[in-house]
């Protein structure tokens, strides 16, 4: 390897792990003031707090780590361009496209590393952290979810729902089964479908099912609608399925079939599966952004705003890559287009601007 290549890989290796340092550090101390005052409502010792923000780091570093790549390369070749350096080399005949080749090693590089790191720790940490916030600040003991199936208990009330799509708040094979003192079912509703409309549950296409306390009989009514008073909220729900987040690749794939072969909509869980790929080639793509900025002719200042411009063009990405998930999670463009059309863009951006860099 060119001594040259060793001298950037090295650096820009020494300030991705001084930049991850910082933002991490930045981001609990800001999460942790966020969150300080449930914690004491729900009385959780110091030990469980800080479990909890140990086993949240995995997610936070992969969120951070394509900024710190970013910002780790715009340092570099800022410091390069203020002492001059970028200039000797292009005195002797090295362009900015030779110094790319190392940046483009570690984009790929970062992009497989971040990819296996969100797929074997991050699910598994992250799964602890929800667990903890879940049962023991938010007090969601009385949801108990199972795959795909929620079980929630209110007084004599146990209710069972297969499926919950957080996007139309709606929840899928419903069954409310009440119960008297004795523990003897007095009342039964099989619903195909339920959705949370003005304030209240919406029951459609159900079965009741009431107990006739002289003959001892059930009466059976079958109705299109019933308005259910429910005391649970889509929120209760969204918080206790299983995220995507908490599972692998391999796992939410195995998980969106199951949900496709009972008739359920899993677009919401198509678009995350795409974005777990997608995700991770930003490394590669704020590698070309990154060289493209710091290597442009007008930008001599050193490093300052060159991480002013890299910092625009990750919120600037962020933000369309955000809008485009949501679109897709409303099923106005299909998954795939959804995760990977920020990508698309911005590659083309960063390719623009690394042709346009001497």
């Amino acid at each position: 390897m060119h001594i040259l290549y060793r001298y950037l890989i090295q650096e820009i290796l020494k300030y991705i792990a001084m930049v991850l340092a910082v933002v991490v550090s930045i981001y609990l101390i800001v999460d942790f003031f966020e969150k300080i005052e449930k914690f004491m409502s729900a009385g959780l010792p110091m030990s469980r707090v800080i479990t909890f923000f140990i086993f949240n780091i995995p997610f936070i570093i992969a969120q951070v780590f394509p900024v710190s790549v970013l910002l780790s390369i715009l340092i570099v070749f800022g410091l390069m361009s203020k002492h001059h350096e970028i200039i000797a080399l292009n005195s002797a005949g090295i362009s900015v496209y030779y110094l790319f080749k190392p940046v483009f090693f570690i984009g790929i590089v970062s992009a497989l590393c971040l990819f296996c790191f969100s797929e074997g720790i991050v699910p598994i940490t992250k799964e602890i952290s929800e667990k903890i916030w879940r049962q023991e600040v938010r007090r969601e003991a009385a949801v108990i979810s199972k795959e795909k199936d929620l079980w929630l208990k209110d007084n004599r009330l146990i209710i069972n729902i297969r499926y919950y799509h957080p996007h139309e708040k709606a929840i899928f094979g419903v069954a409310l089964n009440y119960f008297d003192e004795d523990f003897r079912l007095i009342r039964k509703i099989d619903a195909k479908k339920g959705v949370f409309r003005d304030g209240t549950w919406v029951l459609s296409d159900l079965i009741e099912q009431t107990l006739d306390k002289k003959s001892g009989k059930y009466v059976v009514n079958i109705r299109d609608e019933l308005k259910e008073p429910l005391k649970f909220m889509p929120d209760d729900l969204k918080q206790s399925i299983r995220r995507s987040t908490e599972m692998g690749f391999g796992e939410l794939s195995e998980y969106i079939r199951k949900i496709e072969a009972e008739g359920y909509d899993a677009t919401t869980y198509k678009v995350d599966l795409h974005a777990k790929i997608a995700f991770p080639f930003i490394c590669l793509i704020l590698c070309l952004i990154g060289t493209g900025i710091a290597a442009r002719a007008k930008i001599r200042e050193g490093p300052s705003l060159n991480i002013a411009f890299g910092i625009g063009a990750v919120f600037v990405y962020w933000i369309f890559y955000s809008f485009c998930l949501s679109l897709g999670y409303g099923e106005m463009i299909p998954p795939m287009v959804a995760a990977w059309t920020a990508n698309f863009i911005f590659s083309c951006l960063g390719v623009f601007l690394l042709i346009n860099a001497e």
